[in-house]
């Protein structure tokens, strides 16, 4: 209450202050109730078709949401087999709860997790066995895609960029120069030429049947490219652990994977646990851009669900809804770092 007390003061320094900061509350008011007037009081939350919708109200037309909804969430995937993509999406969502918990925190539970999350993911998405119908990857789309592009750039970026970090950081110093210098030409270039070299240029460098499907080079490439700039980071919190305490583990007997594994790598990962979780949810968030390599991810289906011209007018409804998904999940994403950070700073001060 005091802390409260002494923010609100300093609002109201002198008069002057005092006239801005009541403004500045009157005009947010302001805005607020006119977005709750359109967004609610004077909504459309059901109708027949556009135009009704456009023709009943002055407010908000949440009714497009009922009649596009399902091509936002799953694209060009089949109509009949989207209880499948729901599936496969709920399943992420439960493996990404369940890392919450206290039990799985080991490597080895985590890997098991989510090796036995996105093999679930994959056969329900994919289809071809225990009866499922097969989709290709061409039709995956909406939600369903940015997590099979989220989870990919996490299972293969995370452990690509531990071992570039700890490369870099105590390797020979012809490793630390290649990887360095590997780093160094990814970070230079931008993410969107990163993924029309995965997903246009691999096909004519390399034989057919090595190239694999276009949507999984994509996805490679993008976790080699959150790898890179994920391996900086944990690079910078090796670098800020004393160099004493691998001394002291060394003189204890143990040897070098266990140095790292056991006593270094815990330690830097509680160092760089805030621009690690900034960097995820960024990533998160930088799955659009699969888009312009011509995937239908939920910003793209979002774009097609407009497209037809009826539903046009309520392009502003769509991308609010849009944009309060990403702002779901990128929020859980960020409380759950600040979760870890709290467990963490308990476990090393025992």
């Amino acid at each position: 209450m005091a802390s409260a007390v002494h923010a609100l003061r300093g609002f109201w320094r002198n008069p002057l202050d005092g006239l801005v900061s009541l403004a500045a509350v009157l005009l947010i008011a302001y805005c607020v109730g006119l977005f709750a007037q359109w967004a609610f009081v004077d909504a459309v939350w059901k109708a027949s078709s556009a135009l009704e919708c456009r023709n009943l109200g002055k407010g908000a037309c949440w009714a497009v949401i009922e009649a596009r909804g399902r091509l936002i969430l799953f694209g060009l995937y089949p109509f009949e087999e989207q209880w499948r993509a729901a599936l496969a999406g709920g399943v992420m969502i439960v493996a990404g709860i369940l890392s919450c918990w206290r039990g799985t925190h080991t490597v080895a539970r985590l890997a098991a997790l989510w090796g036995a999350a996105f093999a679930a993911y994959m056969i329900l998405m994919g289809g071809g066995i225990w009866g499922l119908t097969p989709v290709p990857r061409s039709n995956w789309g909406g939600l369903a895609l940015t997590f099979y592009v989220f989870a990919v750039m996490l299972i293969l970026g995370m452990p690509m960029a531990i071992l570039l970090a700890i490369g870099r950081h105590s390797g020979p110093r012809w490793l630390r120069v290649v990887i360095g210098v590997a780093i160094d030409i990814v970070r230079a270039v931008p993410l969107i030429a990163i993924l029309f070299a995965f997903a246009l240029a691999i096909p004519l460098l390399v034989p057919a049947e090595l190239a694999g499907e276009r949507l999984t080079r994509v996805a490679i490439g993008y976790a080699m490219f959150f790898a890179c700039y994920q391996a900086e980071i944990i690079r910078g919190g090796l670098q800020g652990v004393d160099p004493g305490q691998a001394e002291a583990a060394r003189s204890l007997g143990l040897r070098g994977w266990q140095i790292q594994g056991l006593v270094t790598l815990p330690q830097a990962f509680r160092i760089s646990m805030p621009p690690t979780v900034n960097q995820i949810v960024s990533a998160f968030k930088d799955t659009s851009y699969v888009s312009i390599v011509g995937f239908f991810d939920m910003t793209a289906s979002a774009s097609a669900a407009l497209g037809t011209g009826d539903w046009a007018f309520a392009y502003v409804e769509v991308y609010l809804v849009v944009a309060l998904i990403y702002l779901v999940f990128g929020y859980s994403l960020s409380r759950y770092g600040v979760y870890l950070e709290r467990r963490m700073d308990k476990a090393f001060r025992r």
